[in-house]
């Protein structure tokens, strides 16, 4: 290949004048009457970090998908180091050294850390060369994870970095991210954004599908936007500021302005809607993962929780929700209570389900009697009008729905009776800016309607925006804290030894 010529980026991080590691050109893939990618090109080159923008549905994760194998282009053209290319499967791509980590888990609970990233190798399963290689890329990354874990009991951010190390222990060179960040803490976040810069500096290629406009300008090279399956922008990262990608992005002023966040309410005086008292849970080895827990939570407030990944907040959440019973303590809750979970695939919907059979599990196992199915059609039919949620009808699947459509058809089956208490975890996890203001938008009308709302984001600055009231879980306990940045992640990391 032509040696690279390094030249300025604005970012003193060097663009290579060579030709690209990757490239696809004019691409266009319709699904029937539906348009994903109209004539849309991405030029990637080799030592960058290449960040993909766009809403939910603008054709971002189509794009990867033609280039990692996964689909097919109609149209248009890949090339690999100046060379045409066909991906007619993964394997194709990773032989090229291409690898991606998808935003929604591709893992098998029941195996080992281990097993999961043997998976899809060739040869003999060596537990011993296996736990080595994960090992390294522990070493290597930041990326620590035990290879004789089983996969269900990780938290959700070890699942993520266990994604990404399936993916580095192929030998990837070109490695290609999908909201990598979503799920993990504001430290989790820095230190894999720091891991990404330093890949990318040694001569790794890394195409990052992000929607935190702050993490992508703080570590890519150049940006591409995709908007309604086009291309609308390509630039240097120096060259664009959060508010230039918006507008890319959203190509308008009015929806713009929608991500701008009101200020906290004042301090609620209503009563008290859901109370915890000495609360302690401990896990199936008797480990106690929250301790002495007390926190009352008021009509007509939004409590942000904020926390790092295993500090004990999913306990706590699952017990203000009613999902979950302490080991020992007082727990005084509502007879109905909504809950978003994090994982929404998982744990909140059923794919292959219709969007009204996933609105009828709403009280499922509390209901008795007949389902009024042509009722709860109508239901469905009208909610997703008012939640804005885009699906061709009541009767499609799904799994058809962007993240962003998926999240507020669960809000609104969890708001649908108008329960006194909400409790969600990570509400705009992999949303894009319009879906992540519509959710926060209709947690802040929640509790202006006078609901109790609980919210935990690994997202620092969204629990920050949407709180009245900040808890932190540390090490299991809970402490109120001052909501500013500073006394938030003091307190966070204060059980961290």
């Amino acid at each position: 290949m032509e040696r690279a010529v390094v030249v300025s980026s604005g970012t003193d991080r060097p663009v290579t004048a060579a030709a690209p590691r990757l490239a696809l050109g004019s691409i266009r893939r319709s699904y029937g009457s539906v348009l994903a990618l109209d004539d849309a090109s991405l030029s990637v080159a080799a030592g960058e970090v290449h960040a993909l923008l766009g809403e939910n549905g603008a054709g971002k994760s189509t794009m990867m998908k033609i280039a990692f194998g996964l689909d097919r282009a109609d149209v248009g053209t890949i090339h690999i180091d100046g060379r045409p290319t066909t991906m007619r499967s993964p394997r194709d791509a990773m032989a090229h050294g291409i690898g991606m980590v998808q935003q929604h888990f591709a893992l098998v609970d029941a195996m080992t850390v281990a097993e999961n990233v043997a998976l899809g190798g060739i040869g003999a399963f060596s537990l011993e060369a296996t736990a080595a290689t994960i090992r390294r890329i522990g070493v290597e990354s930041g990326l620590d994870l035990d290879p004789g874990a089983i996969v269900r009991d990780l938290p959700i951010g070890a699942q993520q970095r266990l994604e990404i190390v399936k993916a580095l222990a192929r030998r990837t060179t070109t490695l290609i991210l999908d909201e990598p960040t979503a799920v993990l803490s504001p430290t989790e976040s820095t230190e894999l954004l720091e891991w990404i810069r330093r890949f990318a500096d040694s001569g790794g290629t890394v195409i990052l599908i992000a929607h935190k406009l702050r993490e992508v300008l703080s570590v890519a090279d150049r940006v591409t936007v995709l908007r309604r399956g086009r291309t609308v922008l390509s630039a240097l990262a120096s060259d664009v500021t959060e508010d230039s990608l918006a507008g890319a992005m959203l190509g308008d002023s009015a929806a713009r302005a929608k991500v701008s966040a009101p200020a906290p309410a004042a301090a609620s005086n209503g009563p008290v809607v859901l109370s915890v008292t000495g609360v302690s849970v401990a896990d199936a080895t008797g480990i106690e993962r929250l301790r002495d827990a007390t926190l009352e939570v008021r009509a007509g407030e939004i409590v942000g929780v904020a926390a790092i990944e295993g500090a004990g907040q999913r306990e706590l959440l699952r017990v203000l929700a009613g999902r979950m019973a302490p080991t020992r303590g007082t727990v005084h809750l509502p007879a109905s209570i909504g809950f978003a979970p994090e994982d929404r695939h998982r744990d909140a919907v059923v794919l292959d389900a219709t969007l009204t059979e996933n609105v009828a599990l709403r009280g499922a196992g509390q209901r008795r009697g007949i389902i009024g199915w042509d009722a709860l059609r109508s239901t469905t039919t009208a909610m997703m009008k008012a939640r804005d949620v885009r699906a061709d009808s009541e009767a499609v699947t799904i799994r058809t729905l962007s993240g962003g459509n998926q999240q507020k058809l669960v809000l609104g089956r969890e708001l649908a009776d108008a329960p006194p208490a909400l409790v969600v975890e990570n509400p705009t996890r992999g949303l894009d800016i319009r879906a992540t203001a519509d959710v926060q938008a209709a947690l802040r009308a929640a509790r202006d309607a006078g609901m109790a709302v609980v919210v935990y984001s690994s997202d620092l600055d969204e629990v920050l925006s949407l709180a009245d009231r900040v808890v932190v879980v540390a090490a299991g306990r809970i402490r109120d804290v001052p909501s500013d940045r500073e006394s938030v992640g003091r307190a966070m990391l204060s059980g961290v030894s």
